[in-house]
């Protein structure tokens, strides 16, 4: 059984998905292509048709969740590149243009191809990296070894826990939407409001952990203050942009990459991003979750001093577990 979150539409399934034959930097074509022909393809040029049923299901699992990673993260997109994965190995997974495809493989996808791996309460499908584990080894999963553990008894699930870790899970039923660019078209700056400043501000906030001389934004409420002005003036700053404190295209993305790498949501040890970050609104105000609940706490806990009061963070850390415990 795989789990459902209720407003998955924040992450969702590419209608089609733009490839390119060859390294990165090469003059390769791109090829683009429905998602669904996309992953049979290269589950037909990574498995062996011959393989258990359970094995072909988790790598077909794993080949899934890379694909809408690249996608989530805008990971080549980021970089100023024109398409969304490569065909290549060395950098992602194996993609032969017109092949043959196998019957019991394009069966599977039929199934599945709607299904990606998180890692516990993160909202990023995991960026499932797997291997031959014969020829070459890696962090995540050995194919071979997968074949082992079908062989063994073991489903699809208890595979990819195996390699994965046991927190991992799989969303079902993801939407399937055509792909657009996160950047929402024109320039954000002082006084703006709006879903894609929330973003901004947390992405900030997370960066500014490892490049502390970003100041903090408090709230992180999607209103574009003089707080966030200062902050993207540090980032730009630091990464070589004109400091003008208006978040432009090349601002957002290069937000967005260096976001990508401090939080490494393009490995298979993401930190990832948090249930608890995703934004709710209400009367034209966006509130995370998280922070409702820790002005709550503290509210109650003028009239409760067993229950400690907590930073108004919107992060569920471990001061706000103790308080919620306390409560």
């Amino acid at each position: 059984m795989g789990i459902q979150f209720s407003e998955s539409s924040y992450v969702y399934i590419p209608k089609t998905i733009t490839v390119h034959l060859g390294p990165p930097d090469s003059t390769a074509e791109n090829v683009t292509l429905p998602f669904i022909d996309y992953i049979k393809n290269v589950a037909s040029s990574e498995l062996y048709p011959t393989w258990p049923e359970d094995a072909l299901k988790a790598n077909i699992n794993a080949i899934v969740s890379i694909a809408p990673n690249r996608v989530f993260t805008e990971w080549y997109r980021s970089k100023g590149y024109n398409f969304d994965i490569t065909s290549t190995t060395q950098f992602d997974q194996a993609f032969v243009p017109n092949r043959e495809l196998f019957d019991n493989i394009s069966q599977i996808v039929d199934e599945t191809f709607d299904d990606y791996i998180v890692r516990g309460v993160r909202v990023e499908p995991l960026f499932a990296e797997f291997c031959d584990g014969k020829v070459s080894q890696c962090d995540g999963m050995y194919q071979w070894g997968s074949v082992d553990l079908a062989n063994h008894g073991y489903t699809p699930i208890e595979i990819l826990k195996y390699y994965y870790g046991e927190d991992i899970n799989l969303v079902t039923n993801t939407p399937i939407k055509v792909a657009a660019e996160s950047y929402p078209g024109t320039p954000l700056s002082l006084g703006d409001s709006g879903i894609p400043i929330y973003y901004a501000q947390l992405r900030l906030n997370n960066i500014s952990t490892n490049f502390p001389a970003i100041p903090k934004i408090f709230p992180v409420d999607g209103i574009f203050s003089t707080q966030t002005e200062s902050a993207v003036k540090s980032f730009q700053k630091i990464f070589n942009l004109p400091s003008t404190g208006v978040i432009d295209k090349g601002t957002w993305y290069k937000i967005l990459y260096i976001h990508t790498a401090v939080r490494k949501l393009a490995e298979s040890t993401s930190s990832g991003i948090l249930l608890s970050e995703r934004p709710r609104t209400g009367n034209g105000i966006i509130v995370p979750r998280v922070q409702i609940v820790q002005y709550y706490l503290n509210i109650l806990s003028a009239y409760y001093r067993t229950i400690p009061a907590v930073e108004i963070t919107g992060v569920l850390d471990l001061a706000t577990n103790k308080s919620i415990i306390e409560f």
